[in-house]
């Protein structure tokens, strides 16, 4: 989105890692008035050539109008918010804070809870999508709160990535970006198994995942899949110890709320033996290998050049 689609409010960013350096630079680029701050800001200074502002102490932050966290923990989240450093240690606090961190329900209510006692508006946003995917412009945001917190950021969210989901009052955004990686689980195990069985038929796996991509159930995720799936390259977007602890927070969140999850438990399992075969230090896709060795198969990389599916 460009900028002459946002209003002028002044933007803080907190949290300079992979995914926070691409979405701050994206709002950067955009031509928004934002400062940054990161623990090391070393890491953060190269955004001062894309126009942002880099910023020393976390209270120069609390002038914002807006400010976004992208932290490691929720324990991080608390600490650059409410820490004796941090951004309303001097009194002062933005109008709406924006976290993106992966956190739990309960962390984030009680920010919630704290920044309300201050007068601050606090929108839950987690993200979908990784580095590459920030670049190419196809982040997807699901977002949380007060809904008139939301109009104010939605336009800054929809410069980030390609879209920006409200599902309602406070914590649910967490709900549904849990929802979202049992399905990344659920998909990757059926995924695997079929591109499997179209080899062992006598089908190239590219060839296969061509036709798959081309149809009504190809997917941007089944596409980003693919090179790793036909090439074997499992270096780590999302490890499978990450991926076991999103499902078990689904598994979890379905006995809370009395909804049977057969599937979920199954993937579940599957990730477990994945880790429990060593395969815990790759990408969580080596599922395939996982699969190909369960069905008597070894496989070998096509060596094939193929899209990602993330280009323009």
């Amino acid at each position: 989105m460009a900028a002459g689609n946002m209003q002028g409010h002044k933007l803080g960013w907190i949290g300079i890692g992979r995914m926070g350096y691409a979405m701050a630079e994206r709002l950067a680029k955009a031509g928004c008035d934002i400062s940054v701050w990161n623990r090391t800001r070393a890491k953060a200074e190269p955004l001062a050539k894309s126009g942002a502002k880099v910023v020393d102490v976390l209270p120069d932050l609390a002038g914002c109008d807006v400010v976004f966290t992208m932290v490691a923990a929720g324990k991080d989240v608390k600490e650059v918010l409410f820490g004796a450093n941090g951004v309303t240690s001097k009194g002062k606090a933005p109008k709406i804070v924006v976290d993106s961190t992966s956190i739990s329900l309960e962390e984030s209510a009680e920010i919630r809870e704290k920044l309300g006692k201050l007068g601050v508006k606090f929108l839950a946003a987690p993200v979908s999508g990784n580095a590459k995917v920030i670049k190419a412009g196809k982040l997807t945001v699901v977002a949380s709160g007060p809904k008139d917190a939301f109009d104010v950021v939605a336009p800054y969210m929809a410069a980030i990535g390609q879209g920006v989901s409200y599902v309602g009052d406070g914590e649910l955004s967490r709900i549904a970006k849990i929802c979202h990686n049992v399905m990344l689980g659920v998909v990757i195990q059926n995924l695997c198994e079929i591109t499997v069985l179209a080899e062992t038929a006598g089908m190239k796996r590219h060839a296969f995942l061509d036709f798959l991509n081309k149809s009504v159930m190809g997917s941007t995720f089944t596409r980003y899949k693919t090179p790793g799936l036909v090439n074997l390259d499992f270096h780590v977007t999302f490890t499978p110890e990450l991926l076991r602890k999103d499902i078990d927070l689904g598994l979890d969140a379905g006995r809370r709320f009395g909804v049977p999850m057969p599937l979920t438990s199954i993937a579940r399992d599957m990730v477990q033996t994945l880790i429990g075969n060593g395969y815990g230090d790759q990408d969580f896709s080596a599922l395939l290998l996982l699969q190909a060795k369960a069905s008597g198969i070894e496989l070998k990389s096509e060596n094939v050049e193929i899209g990602d599916g993330l280009g323009s």
